[in-house]
């Protein structure tokens, strides 16, 4: 599916008729239009329908070109001012502002009811960021040697309760290392879920093993323990559960089945820094945990990884690995084939101060979760994350189900809020769906992957958002909603 961001849907260029220009405003139904250059598409002009009307009125015919009829005289500002100052703006008779860029070309515009285009993730780098990265650069210590690398390893294992953390290049690498570490291979077989992100499975085709895909629960959208039962074998080495989208994975069950047919718990945590089962942070559970810290993520470091362990050993070998192999005794010798796995000073400092900040990160993206679950209890299209008393979910990505009830499909929907400046993230597809992975399927199918991948969607998630943004969101979701049918309880 193609969506045209909003803006594109509010442009009309300065030599065309005054016919198109009603046509755009019929179209975008907000009874304005911007007008722009045809040559360099810099903003020159606002076109509304009551000017057309006027125009008409005087004389002006529908073949008229706009630029004739366009207000010249008209607001515009950046589109990065602040929501404060655009807020300021708006009101009386200026009802849209064109947001321009550096080139003054429209890139999106504002109105009482939108401010900006309100993002699905971005980044918050509001706290050390800068004083840290700019001592690695006045120290020049910028590569993966220097303080921040162990500092950030150090924070992470105080924060996940676990007794080694090892620093990586990014997230899949981080699935990689564990996997080899554990020593995991060829002829061995690692269960993961069919509804994740495609990282999980190749990190697994990564070291020789085959990964044995099995569906989702229906409530919680993550790994189904009875399914998973099913299919281990003598080749089952590991159990890979994937705490999606912030929600947590029943750890107890999926411990008991490890340990009765001994197999590896390797966690994945990429989307759920921050989150608990029964007390305990993601990540302290598994033979080994990854996490993400790409720049979506909780946390960031623009591209990096963390990898845990309860292990010494399994740790000490990950740690040689992480290092082309290279003997922590004897420099240059190389003991086994290894890999460039490590993660910058750089990068590190940012996740130094990144961490500083991550209780109130996490609570930023609960506070965020738990606004939009109150606005939509009451909407029967929509179905909301699932609610247990033992778990704390992070809501890395806010996500929800436009289920059957609904009389507006996800695709439209996600259509209809980018329209109103609102980016939303339709969920992944199931794994065995995609080329590299459909020798991997399952006979007996993956019935609940593939209903909640045609419904589920991802709301603006940023911890960057305010209180008025989410609002935004919400309302715009009922609205729709509404105008639909999607009807309430």
């Amino acid at each position: 599916m193609s969506v045209l961001p909003p803006i594109n849907k509010m442009l009309v260029k300065s030599d065309q008729p005054l016919r198109e220009a009603l046509q755009t405003i019929d179209y975008n139904a907000q009874g304005v239009c911007f007008i722009v250059d045809p040559q360099d598409g810099q903003l020159v002009g606002v076109l509304t329908d009551g000017d057309i009307r006027r125009a008409l009125l005087k004389g002006a015919n529908l073949e008229t070109v706009t630029s004739e009829v366009m207000q010249k005289k008209f607001l515009s500002l950046s589109a990065n001012s602040p929501i404060e100052v655009i807020q300021q703006k708006l009101g009386g008779r200026c009802t849209h502002i064109p947001l321009v860029d550096a080139t003054n070309k429209p890139v999106d515009y504002a109105c009482p009811h939108r401010f900006r285009r309100i993002q699905v993730a971005q980044p918050s780098l509001n706290g050390n960021e800068l004083a840290y990265v700019t001592d690695c650069i006045r120290t020049n210590w910028i590569s993966s040697q220097g303080g921040y690398v162990q500092r950030f390893e150090q924070m992470f294992r105080e924060y996940c309760k676990v007794p080694h953390a090892l620093a990586v290049a990014n997230g899949t690498v981080a699935l990689h290392l564990g996997l080899e570490a554990l020593g995991i291979g060829p002829g061995d077989e690692v269960i993961v879920p069919n509804f994740t992100f495609a990282a999980s499975v190749n990190a697994v085709l990564y070291t020789g093993a085959t990964p044995v895909l099995v569906d989702i629960r229906p409530d919680t959208w993550v790994m189904d323990l009875v399914a998973a039962r099913k299919l281990i074998t003598k080749k089952t080495k590991a159990i890979m559960p994937v705490h999606l989208y912030g929600y947590p994975c029943d750890m107890d069950g999926l411990a008991a089945l490890a340990r009765e047919h001994g197999l590896f718990v390797v966690e994945d945590c990429a989307e759920a820094l921050g989150s608990q089962y029964k007390g305990n942070p993601v990540g302290s559970f598994g033979d080994v945990s990854m996490f993400s810290f790409f720049g979506n993520k909780t946390i960031t470091t623009g591209e990096g990884g963390m990898v845990t362990f309860k292990d010494k050993a399994v740790f000490e070998r990950a740690t040689v690995l992480r290092d082309h192999g290279m003997s922590k005794s004897r420099r240059y010798w190389h003991e086994v084939v290894g890999y460039n796995y490590r993660l910058t000073n750089i990068q590190a400092a940012i996740g130094v101060a990144q961490m500083e900040r991550i209780d109130d990160l996490v609570a930023s993206k609960r506070a965020i979760g738990a606004a939009y679950t109150k606005a939509f209890a009451d909407i029967k299209g929509i179905t909301t994350p699932f609610a247990n008393p033992d778990i704390v979910n992070s809501f890395w990505l806010y996500t929800v189900l436009i289920n059957e009830q609904s009389h507006v499909s996800r695709d439209e929907l996600i259509e209809k809020l980018l329209f109103n400046g609102i980016e939303t993230r339709a969920v992944f597809f199931p794994i065995h769906e995609m080329p590299p992975y459909q020798r991997f399927a399952a006979s007996t199918g993956y019935p609940v992957t593939e209903r909640i991948s045609r419904q589920g969607l991802s709301l603006p998630s940023a911890v960057s958002l305010s209180a008025e943004e989410v609002e935004n969101v919400c309302e715009t979701v009922r609205s729709i909603s509404s105008r639909r049918g999607l009807g309430r309880t």
